[in-house]
């Protein structure tokens, strides 16, 4: 069911987990790019086109009406709405504190330097359909998003069947404060909120996870507009001692391998016991759930326990990993916290489960994979805002540093520049 190595003996299993997103995807490129040059070319068109083809249903009105989404309010249950909105008050709590305000710095008189912070005015969230529609991503990407003050939060999803999209996103929609839904989704998708249609207008930035032909049309627009990241599979890093519950543990990596096929569940201990024990959970729990042959593919593929040396060789693979989401379940995890360099999400204890930050805990759910937390961040208020400096010299001031931009200017060839300082002061030579 799942690989069980040691460190000392075999590295491949690691190797293999940290390269699974490395795979060459020439075919899927080809037709991302033919449906966005349709989508850029023929519009609306394309869109009813490819919405039949792939998700086959006809779609004459891809906004989502007023109607609809009173419907939804109707239809879901009470408990899940409640849900809802308490988690959004979480989200809300927890992002208000990432807000940042514009900053003046005045040097005397003369000189004020600052950097003035705006919202982007125009933001595309995508939210994944069937299966894969999840609420919670409709809240941990507009919140953000409302909070930095974005004028115009636009939500596409792929429509059922029935032409529908499901209750509890569009519930989720409307009190996280989205102002247009449209049943739409895939790589054409992308291309309507990057290109704009009749109906779905052009943004300045998508945001949002989805397959891989949405990853890759994502990333193929990107400069035309602006991107979170490019999400790889989803993935979970376990640190455990001896001390740790197995069954808890189990636990926690079947829940990211029920994901797919491709999700990553990795146990790092240094107690050999820890580990056969899971190994008997894992067999125990699997057999129980509704996914299990997707579980069972994850763990085969890309699940793996690994015996390590110690604690410290296990905080060592962790940080090379640099996993989305690590749980900490040691006999003091607050310490071993204190070492972690890489890392999406830091899950402390072994009642503070991954499931409780994909919710409702606050912190974003949105997070990088494939080791890029070694270099990116979290979804959050910042990445809705945008940061533009500003100068200000009098007079004085220019002419108190003209020689030095001036030498700076000539060494780099750009007399043009030098100039722009000179031409300033001629009538004082």
């Amino acid at each position: 069911m799942i690989n069980v190595t040691e460190t000392k003996t075999d590295m491949d299993v690691i190797n293999k987990i940290m390269s699974r997103n490395q795979i060459e995807f020439e075919e899927i490129n080809r037709i991302v790019e033919e449906i966005l040059a349709n989508v850029k070319k023929n519009r609306d068109d394309a869109l009813r086109d490819y919405t039949l083809k792939f998700d086959r249903v006809e779609i004459e009105n891809f906004l989502v009406s007023q109607a609809e989404i009173d419907e939804a309010f109707n239809n879901i249950d009470q408990g899940l709405k409640e849900a809802l909105l308490n988690a959004k008050k979480n989200i809300e709590k927890y992002h208000e504190k990432q807000l940042i305000q514009s900053y003046y710095l005045k040097e005397g008189k003369d000189i004020i330097l600052g950097r003035l912070v705006n919202p982007i005015e125009k933001v595309g969230i995508y939210v994944p359909g069937g299966s894969a529609a999840y609420p919670s991503t409709v809240l941990m990407n507009a919140i953000p998003a409302k909070i930095a003050g974005v004028e115009e939060i636009i939500m596409i999803t792929p429509p059922g069947k029935d032409g529908k999209i499901k209750d509890s996103i569009l519930v989720a929609a409307a009190i996280a404060g989205v102002d247009k839904i449209f049943k739409v989704g895939g790589a054409q998708g992308i291309g309507a909120l990057a290109f704009g249609t009749e109906s779905i207008p052009k943004v300045s930035k998508i945001v949002g996870p989805g397959n891989i032909y949405v990853a890759m049309a994502k990333k193929r627009v990107s400069g035309y507009v602006g991107i979170d990241m490019i999400a790889g599979p989803s993935e979970i890093l376990i640190i455990a001692d001896e001390m740790a519950n197995a069954k808890f543990i189990a636990a926690d990596l079947i829940s990211q391998a029920e994901h797919d096929e491709m999700a990553a569940s990795i146990l790092l201990t240094d107690s050999r016991n820890l580990a056969e024990k899971v190994v008997e959970e894992l067999a125990k729990q699997v057999e129980k759930l509704e996914r299990k042959e997707i579980i069972n593919k994850s763990l085969n593929n890309y699940g793996a326990i690994i015996i390590t040396s110690n604690l410290e060789e296990s905080i060592e693979i962790a940080n090379q990993i640099a996993p989305e989401h690590l749980e900490i379940l040691t006999e003091d995890p607050f310490a071993v916290v204190e070492k972690i360099k890489n890392a999406g999400a830091i899950f402390l204890g072994e009642f503070s489960p991954e499931p409780v930050g994909d919710y409702f805990a606050g912190p974003n759910h949105t997070l990088p994979t494939s080791s890029t937390a070694k270099f990116s961040s979290p979804l959050g208020v910042d990445d809705f805002l945008k940061k533009t400096s500003l100068i200000y010299y009098s007079k004085e001031a220019l002419k108190g540093i003209k020689e030095s931009v001036i030498q700076i200017a000539n060494d780099e060839g750009l007399t043009a520049h030098a100039n722009s300082v000179k031409i300033r002061f001629e009538e004082e030579v």
